[in-house]
């Protein structure tokens, strides 16, 4: 099927599709940008968080229901967290250098 799809499909080779895409606007400089390696690091550790967060929220709203038990495992799980947060911090990832 893929061998069909670019066997059948226009090849029409323009200098306008070499150009970089903004919203219909003309384009402005180059298409490349470089981002710093930090970024990427915090956007991470953002992401790791943010999925926390989406475990935690609803333990949190039925936690006097399930007994002591879940609090152990929602403990077990912050300090999976926590010991990676150290673990980086102490790499020195989190340094803004």
């Amino acid at each position: 099927m893929f061998s069909g799809n670019r066997l059948l499909r226009p090849t029409h080779h323009t200098p306008e599709k070499l150009l970089t895409y903004e919203c219909g606007v003309d384009p402005v400089g180059e298409g490349w940008a470089q981002s710093h390696i930090r970024y990427y690091v915090y956007a991470y550790l953002y992401v790791i968080f943010a999925v926390d967060a989406v475990f935690l929220f609803p333990w949190a709203t039925v936690f006097a229901g399930l007994g002591w038990v879940s609090v152990g495992e929602m403990a077990v799980f912050i300090g999976f967290l926590a010991v990676g947060l150290v673990y980086a911090w102490r790499k020195g990832v989190l340094v803004w250098t």
